[in-house]
């Protein structure tokens, strides 16, 4: 149909989106090769969801053979100041920039269906639409629909928006005009590899997740190795380090979601205040946010982490108060953090 790219282009824009681009299910042949050797070095840890649909990550025809077209489109959240600014505040929980506001998987989703429905109504076909929650390879299907590369820290960069990008998908059985895939800016620049606190990169586009500090806070269950929480410092869910040290975000746009902003009680959250935190009231305060999922046992071990890494002693009756904590995760954690504590 004639225009209907452009036009597509534009919707995307009034919908929020800041970027769109197009590219065929088949246009990331290397990412088996490259999921296959991931999940073979046991990189993905705990996360047995990335080898259990390893056929569809890596084939998004395996995951609907009738789509033609895969519309990628982009969000950003930037924030406003650099995050790192918090990790020198240790009585403070440091949550990572994309979970200070709203769920983006649900404000994200709401505005692809919105597109979804846009298109159908205007060229007919079939869409399903997926934001980050099904086995689809975002990153890579943007690179290829031209939105950006994977950079040395695995995350997508642009040269137009830099890092600090949501991700969303559209597969459509129409046949939309494919864009010319992006290539790698990254150069010899490392600044993102050297910004690791926990040394996850074991090299240049290869991560070590059991390492990540984002992975072990939020997906890793049980306690963390004794060797990487004093490195977790303050970060209690998440960690931006790498994102915020990449140079490609002196370019990057605002975000125009205002929902994507800081929750005042999520801006610079003390930690004696989380700790106290019983199931209840977790799910309470956190109701509409991504930290939810994780529950309150995984979310208060994080927190007594950055009680034991604060050198803040007033807090050591904080963590006394959680060393019989039903979670043996949590207990641990409140034994490690007096420990530290006393020194």
């Amino acid at each position: 149909m004639e225009g209907l790219k452009e036009r597509l282009e534009a919707q995307a824009l009034a919908e929020g989106f800041v970027a769109t681009g197009i590219c065929r299910p088949d246009a990331i042949g290397h990412v088996p090769e490259a999921l296959g050797a991931f999940v073979a070095q046991g990189f993905h840890g705990q996360m047995s969801w990335m080898a259990e649909r390893m056929g569809w990550r890596g084939d998004p025809s395996a995951l609907w053979p009738e789509a033609r077209s895969v519309v990628m489109l982009a969000e950003s959240y930037t924030p406003e100041h650099d995050p790192r600014e918090d990790l020198g505040r240790p009585e403070i929980g440091n949550v990572s920039v994309y979970a200070r506001g709203r769920d983006y998987h649900d404000l994200v989703k709401k505005r692809l269906k919105r597109l979804a429905r846009w298109l159908i109504a205007e060229a007919g076909g079939e869409v399903k639409v997926f934001v980050d929650t099904a086995p689809v390879a975002e990153k890579p299907l943007a690179q290829a629909a031209g939105l950006g590369w994977q950079g040395k820290h695995t995350n997508l960069v642009s040269r137009g928006l830099g890092n600090w990008i949501f991700l969303g998908s559209i597969f459509t059985t129409l046949e939309l005009p494919a864009d010319t895939a992006e290539v790698d800016h990254c150069g010899s620049c490392r600044a993102c590899l050297d910004a690791c606190p926990t040394e996850a990169f074991v090299a240049p586009y290869r991560m070590d997740a059991r390492r990540c500090i984002s992975y072990l806070t939020i997906e890793h269950r049980g306690p963390v190795a004794e060797d990487l929480r004093a490195r977790m410092g303050n970060r209690i869910y998440g960690c931006d380090d790498c994102l915020a040290a990449c140079p490609w975000n002196k370019f990057a746009v605002a975000a125009r979601e205002l929902r994507y902003a800081a929750r005042p009680d999520l801006e610079a959250p003390p930690l004696e205040e989380l700790a106290r935190l019983d199931d209840a009231g977790f799910r309470a305060r956190f109701s509409g946010s991504p930290i939810k999922r994780i529950g309150r046992d995984r979310f208060v071990r994080n927190v007594l982490y950055a009680i034991g890494n604060s050198g803040e002693r007033r807090l050591a009756p904080v963590a006394a108060g959680l060393v019989s904590d039903p979670d043996p995760a949590v207990a641990d954690a409140a034994g490690w953090a007096l420990a530290r504590l006393a020194g």
